[in-house]
């Protein structure tokens, strides 16, 4: 007869060991041709073949053979044990002597190997994820660097193409920009190497953000995509706004972001503006508005997802992420960002920061 005793840490245990060993000695010594093994477990230290046995409880004493399995478990264990020890012993003389130790070894070892793999699928769909996260770091990446890129290569088209039309303080300026944005580009592309860009990393302090949105509004490469498409800038930024507590490289990239999106998706001739409303005692909201093509309402909440695009199209430029990494910084803010579409008659995106 083949017995498994399934115990935990409790201090009792000791003593409901010796008394199932002593029962068992008793018992077998009166019936020599009924022999009983019994094996004890520590469900803590050997989870999966509770698990195996179905074991809810402890103590628990269960049969393993002859068939059928029966277990009894609770308190009174030896009294319950008493119960069945005569049927267990004439099924044990009824049945065949089998020597199961090494076959219950086999199941446990398989028991184990079984949980192991499980562990180790685990284990592989989270590198998985990981590596899928990777690569949407770096579609990021490539994004963040392409405007930057964008910007110095504007300026320096702009001074090869209109040269000698353009004063000395113009081009001085332009050159300032170059510079200024190719430091941004080497800072970003050491970010890479250095691998701390694969965290989204914020440094909160106090910044003004009215002229912050001015200083995006000012810059050269937007009042050049806005010329060429013969766009229009409208401001509406209060004097009397409070700090926010953000992140001011990171609230410029959301801001260019969300005024590039306007500009690339609003037609010639089409009408942009940025608002910013001190909107209760803890946020203020921005809101950049433009007259373009709109977003449909079962989109709204699909465009800041990775790589989503309303209307992709080869002709424009981007890669369909930038959305979804100003809702991550926004959030990052402990802000929202949504957005509001009336059919084809344009977007309004919105978004907030805490008051420092």
């Amino acid at each position: 007869m083949q017995l498994l005793l399934f115990i935990d840490d409790r201090p009792n245990t000791r003593e409901l060991l010796k008394e199932v060993e002593k029962f068992l000695q008793q018992n077998s010594s009166s019936n020599l041709a009924c022999k009983s093994a019994l094996q004890v477990i520590n469900v803590s230290s050997q989870p999966y073949l509770a698990e195996h046995f179905k074991v809810v409880m402890t103590p628990a004493l269960i049969k393993v053979t002859p068939l059928p399995r029966q277990a009894i478990a609770g308190k009174n264990l030896i009294s319950q044990l008493a119960d069945f020890w005569q049927d267990w012993q004439n099924q044990s003389l009824e049945s065949a002597e089998i020597d199961l130790t090494s076959d219950l070894s086999y199941s446990a070892e398989l028991i184990r190997v079984a949980d192991e793999v499980f562990r180790l699928s685990q284990d592989k769909a989270v590198l998985e994820e990981q590596l899928r996260s990777k690569d949407r770091i770096m579609a990021i990446l490539a994004h963040d660097l392409r405007t930057p890129l964008t910007a110095v290569s504007l300026a320096l088209e702009t001074i090869e193409v209109n040269g000698k039309q353009l004063t000395s303080e113009m081009t001085l300026q332009l050159f300032k920009h170059a510079r200024d944005q190719t430091k941004a580009l080497d800072a970003m592309i050491t970010d890479i190497l250095e691998g701390s860009t694969f965290e989204l990393k914020i440094d909160l302090q106090k910044i003004e953000i009215g002229q912050l949105c001015k200083n995006v509004m000012n810059d050269y490469s937007l009042f050049s995509r806005l010329d060429a498409k013969q766009q229009t800038l409208i401001t509406d930024i209060p004097t009397d706004l409070p700090l926010v507590y953000a992140d001011p490289k990171r609230v410029r990239q959301v801001l260019s972001n969300l005024v590039g999106n306007a500009i690339k998706y609003t037609p010639v001739g089409g009408e942009i503006s940025v608002a910013i409303l001190h909107r209760t005692a803890q946020k203020v909201e921005v809101t950049v508005t433009d007259n373009g093509i709109g977003i449909p309402v079962e989109l709204r909440d699909r465009i800041f997802e990775d790589r989503f695009r309303v209307a992709p199209n080869e002709d424009r430029e981007g890669y369909g992420i930038g959305l979804a990494v100003c809702r991550q910084i926004i959030r990052a803010h402990f802000g929202q960002i949504w957005v509001d579409s009336h059919g084809e008659q344009g977007s309004c995106f919105h978004f907030t920061l805490p008051v420092y």
